[in-house]
C-alpha cells in the first residue's frame, strides 16, 4: 500500500483503469461508481470533471494527479487537513475524514463549531 499526501498544490485521486483494485481491507467494499467504466475511464482523461461531478472544486493552480491502483499496488490519499481543525483531538479529526476523501473524490469539511 502507498499513501499519497494532498497540498494546497497537489491533489491526488486513484482509480484502477484495469479493474477495480482497491484498499478494501482498510477502506471497506468499494462504492458501486469506483467499479463503473465511465468513472475508470474518464478519472484519467478527465480528473477535474470528475472531481466536479462529486462536488469538488479545486483551484485553477492545484495540479491533480491520479494514481492507478494495481493488484500489486493499492493506493491510499491522505487528505489536507481542513481549516480550523488545529486543536481537534487525533479522534476528531478522524471522524471528520471519509472514504471518499481517502479516494481522493472528496475533501475533508472544516469542523463545525
Amino acid at each position: 500500500m502507498v499513501a499519497v499526501e494532498c497540498s494546497p498544490t497537489e491533489h491526488h485521486m486513484v482509480v484502477c483503469t484495469l479493474c477495480s483494485c482497491y484498499p478494501w481491507p482498510v477502506l471497506g467494499l468499494p462504492p458501486t461508481w469506483y467499479k463503473s467504466a465511465p468513472y475508470r475511464s474518464r478519472a484519467v482523461k478527465d480528473p477535474r470533471g470528475v472531481l466536479a461531478d462529486f462536488g469538488v472544486t479545486l483551484p485553477e493552480g492545484t495540479s491533480i494527479r491520479v494514481w492507478d491502483s494495481t493488484a500489486e499496488v493499492r493506493y491510499l490519499v491522505i487528505p489536507m487537513r481542513p481549516a480550523g481543525s488545529d486543536d481537534l483531538s487525533e479522534d476528531e479529526l478522524a471522524a471528520l475524514v471519509t472514504r471518499d476523501s481517502m479516494i481522493g473524490t472528496g475533501l475533508v469539511p472544516s469542523p463545525q463549531r
